[in-house]
């Protein structure tokens, strides 16, 4: 009897053990489970819209010829900069015998009070060099003291010339040697090896403004024959060339006409918009039919453009992430893939050798042309696809890069491809074209970096924004 309790006793089991052991396998299933779900920030789509960084600094192109001296002694002007000459203009006189230097020197030394109208000409060029100075362009002080001393040295070589052609034309004819301007244009008294730039050849290089620096052109310096003299330019239609990232390129390049402000005197003028490719990468191309001789003295130029808002679907680009995707044609899917799913027979071997296929279900990324973007999960590349209802066959080998967000909704980190119009330093404006794309009021990972596709996900921070910025 004491036998057959004993073996009683060894078999009961306490229910309460049994309700214990229950909870603890519970508890270990929930933090198992906690370490494989990502725990990330979550934000909610919005439609919104950018302040698009629109300022760029970009490079003048104008129809303009450097004009050589035609004899060696101290070169004089009696043309202002950027002043308008008519072709046979007196520019500049060569003086080899010093005799019209001396002349100047003499005609600045008694001729110290300048008129009204020299005044406002040298308050209106400090003016606009104190608006625009940067302490990162200090060479631009002693460009200014030149253009300064020529002003003035301007000023008295006219007073000298109408002295000095009170000689006899013969004695006039043995001292100085003329230069006289070979078409009508802008007088510029600078150089800088970009005279005959085009905007197709305009490249990274060219935005070098280190190894072109502006040459000035000194009234009273010592010249030789071939030397530039000057520069003319001819023709008031101008252009104005500047980078572009693809983003921007592609939200401008339905703009034919753009309006354009330029930083250095809120000027504001209409131009004929081009987007061109030099040597892949993008560049705009702004056509001006005004306001050149403003810049005229000035090789590259601040703009601003003055662009409408771009609306559309409004997301950090924290979120934003790329993907690469298997390539398929659709022709091997069994079914139409007119949702978002396809299903395709892949090519299998089974233990006796013999060959088969088997149904694989796939989930599409994006439909172009006659392609569906896979997952790389599904296939491996070299996979073998049998087209329905035929011998042909597809190895599955290409893949295509697609750029998107992970998408929230349904629990779990699910990829969605979606189309960047422009973007800022903080957010961009997407658009949707397809069922595939990214919707308004989806939730997003905020920070896609290191996020898996089908991670399972619990929202801790989930942020909406409807500002635009």
């Amino acid at each position: 009897m004491d036998e057959h309790n004993h073996t009683a006793k060894r078999h009961y089991i306490n229910a309460g053990t049994l309700i214990f052991g229950a909870i603890l396998v519970y508890l270990v299933l929930i933090i198992y489970s906690g370490m494989h779900v990502t725990q990330l920030a979550g934000y909610e789509v919005t439609e919104g819209s950018l302040a698009i960084d629109s300022t760029y600094r970009g490079v003048a192109i104008r129809v303009e010829q450097v004009v050589s001296a035609n004899n060696n002694g101290y070169i004089n002007y009696y043309a202002g900069e950027s002043e308008h000459i008519s072709n046979g203009g007196l520019v500049y006189s060569i003086d080899e015998s010093g005799v019209l230097s001396e002349m100047i020197k003499d005609s600045a030394a008694i001729n110290t009070v300048l008129s009204d109208e020299a005044l406002s000409e040298l308050r209106t060029d400090l003016i606009s060099f104190a608006m625009n100075y940067d302490d990162k362009d200090f060479d631009d002080v002693y460009r200014m003291q030149d253009s300064v001393k020529s002003t003035i040295r301007k000023l008295a070589n006219q007073s000298a010339l109408q002295d000095l052609r009170s000689v006899s034309s013969n004695s006039y004819g043995d001292l100085i040697d003329m230069g006289y301007a070979p078409d009508s244009g802008i007088v510029v008294y600078n150089y800088d090896g970009l005279e005959e730039l085009s905007a197709s050849v305009v490249n990274e290089d060219t935005f070098d403004e280190g190894t072109h620096q502006k040459v000035q052109l000194v009234d009273g310096e010592l010249v030789s024959g071939g030397d530039p003299a000057f520069k003319l330019v001819t023709s008031e239609n101008w252009q104005v060339v500047f980078p572009l990232d693809e983003a921007t390129a592609q939200a401008i390049s339905s703009n034919s006409v753009i309006k354009t402000r330029f930083l250095k005197n809120d000027y504001e003028s209409m131009a004929r918009l081009e987007v061109i490719n030099n040597k892949d990468k993008d560049y705009g191309v702004l056509y001006f039919t005004d306001s050149m001789i403003a810049f005229a003295t000035d090789r590259y130029v601040d703009i601003e453009l003055v662009l409408d808002e771009v609306r559309g679907l409004k997301v950090p680009n924290s979120a934003i992430v790329n993907r690469e995707f298997y390539v398929i044609p659709s022709e091997y899917a069994t079914d139409s893939g007119a949702r978002d799913t396809a299903s395709f027979l892949r090519r299998i071997y089974l233990e006796n050798g013999t060959e088969s296929t088997e149904l694989v279900n796939a989930d599409i990324y994006n439909k172009v042309d006659d392609e569906f973007y896979i997952d790389t999960s599904v296939f491996a590349s070299g996979d073998v696809l049998t087209k329905p209802d035929s011998s042909d066959t597809f190895t599955v080998s290409a893949k295509e890069t697609l750029t998107g967000v992970y998408n929230m909704n349904k629990g779990y980190a699910d990829f969605t491809k979606i189309n960047v119009i422009n973007s800022n330093k903080e957010y961009s404006i997407v658009e949707s074209e397809s069922m595939y794309d990214l919707q308004v009021y989806d939730y997003i990972v905020l920070d896609g970096d290191g996020v898996n596709n089908s991670d399972f996900v619990t929202d801790t921070d989930l942020k909406t924004e409807n500002k635009s910025d």
